[in-house]
């Protein structure tokens, strides 16, 4: 009687344990997983586009911030700050300069 007990005790960990871990791979979304490797060609359309997508996130990002940068550089250089203003007057000549082209 005290084994068949230890036994249940025993046996219902384990089962729990099995719920446990089913639990975790419904969660993780494991079978979506195994059935996108099942199919190579669409694993691969789709990461391309969410390249895609990720690379022109990149780009009008980047262009919102640099625009953003370049309307407050702006605003400072209207200010006259004599710090702002040497600044902003050497990358205006380090552009000049590469628009002229190399001097060899």
């Amino acid at each position: 009687m005290k084994e068949t007990n230890e036994e249940d005790r025993n046996l219902n960990r384990v089962e729990k344990k099995v719920d446990d871990i089913a639990t975790q791979m419904q969660k993780m979304s494991l079978a979506e997983y195994v059935a996108m490797h099942q199919r190579p060609w669409r694993m691969l359309l789709m990461n391309f586009l969410f390249g895609i997508m990720r690379g022109f996130g990149f780009a009008v990002g980047f262009t919102i911030v640099g625009a953003l940068f370049l309307y407050f550089m702006g605003n400072l250089a209207a200010m006259n700050l004599p710090i702002v203003g040497e600044f902003i007057a050497e990358i205006a000549q380090i552009v000049q300069d590469e628009l002229n082209g190399p001097s060899f």
